[in-house]
């Protein structure tokens, strides 16, 4: 089996990739090795995937529909997974046509190679987010509610690409999954992150900037519960319908203070605390009822944050140090 991922050299791309490649799948990875965050981080992940056989790189942009096309097609897929977007709540304010490009064009880019593919294409599953349910007062998050008031432009361009995916699976058939993955962290993770940048601050000895007053709570996520039900779904046509949408989260909710006490235990240290107001596009919580996964999939999430986050804590360490 050849999948083709869209953002291999992203946090997820990286793991999801490196899973299916210890499975025995083959894999063709793009990525356009942008400068959202360190290029050196998407190389060092790069350069892991490099080690196997079965890995295949391409560097490209996935505003260019042309070249993505050419290449999903040329390599033959029988399923796509489409992780790369640009990400990061916050940047959308300020660059806002980054979303539009990488989120928008790139998603139809990978759509349309999607769609050249016909019925060699056994699935098309794709990247969404927990930000497509806004703020509501409703938890858990379930995938029947509404999602019609986004709070920044990275969530619109989220559910915008669920919409193309589902006029996409009607009109031409293409058997699509779309993922609305719950505040991600772990290993090889994303410096944009608060438990990154927090990590980074402490050991840094500056203070971390704590949002809202600390009255946050989010929806935790650890890799390897991203990675496990994410090759279940890959492996198969979707399990209702053409198309469907799923929640994976931890399903847990943790305090924004919790989360912090936590990383100064897995650090060692206590962090100086500059207390801010809600930031323009944050959204108080996040909390995912995975009830439909586990239905389909027979997954739940395991691990909790008092055990993933000194996980993530040892790797940086090391990363930082240089010996990984």
């Amino acid at each position: 089996m050849t999948v083709f991922v869209t953002g291999a050299a992203g946090f997820i791309g990286y793991h999801v990739s490196k899973a299916l490649l210890q499975a025995g799948k083959e894999i063709v990875g793009l990525d356009n090795l942008n400068d959202y965050y360190d290029p050196a981080l998407k190389r060092a992940r790069l350069a892991q995937l490099e080690a196997y056989n079965g890995f295949r790189f391409v560097a490209a942009d996935l505003a260019d529909h042309k070249t993505v096309r050419d290449k999903i097609v040329s390599a033959k897929p029988s399923r796509i997974l489409h992780l790369a977007a640009q990400a990061g709540v916050r940047y959308s304010l300020t660059n806002p046509f980054d979303y539009a490009q990488s989120n928008l064009v790139g998603h139809l880019s990978v759509l349309e190679a999607a769609r050249a593919l016909g019925d060699d294409l056994e699935h098309f599953v794709y990247a969404s987010s927990s930000s497509v349910y806004g703020e509501t007062a409703r938890v858990p998050f379930a995938e029947a509610d509404a999602s019609e008031t986004p709070a920044s432009l990275y969530a619109a361009t989220k559910r915008a690409d669920e919409l193309m995916s589902a006029s996409y699976s009607s009109l031409y058939g293409i058997p699509a999954t779309g993922l609305r993955f719950f505040t991600v962290y772990g290993p090889w993770g994303r410096p944009d992150m608060a438990y990154w940048l927090f990590a980074d601050a402490m050991l840094s000895g500056r203070a971390i900037k704590v949002f809202n007053n600390g009255d946050m709570e989010r929806d935790f996520t650890y890799i390897a519960d991203i990675v496990e039900p994410l090759c279940r779904i890959l492996a198969d046509a979707p399990a209702r319908g053409r198309h469907a949408v799923y929640n994976i989260g931890g399903s847990s909710p943790v305090r924004l203070m919790d989360m912090i006490e936590t990383l100064e235990r897995a650090l060692g240290l206590t962090a100086e605390k500059i207390m801010l107001p809600m930031q323009p596009g944050d959204v108080t919580r996040t909390f995912a009822d995975t009830t439909k996964l586990e239905a389909d999939y027979g997954y739940k999430a395991t691990t909790r944050l008092e055990d993933g986050l000194p996980r993530f804590a040892d790797w940086y360490r090391k990363w930082r140090e240089g010996t990984v």
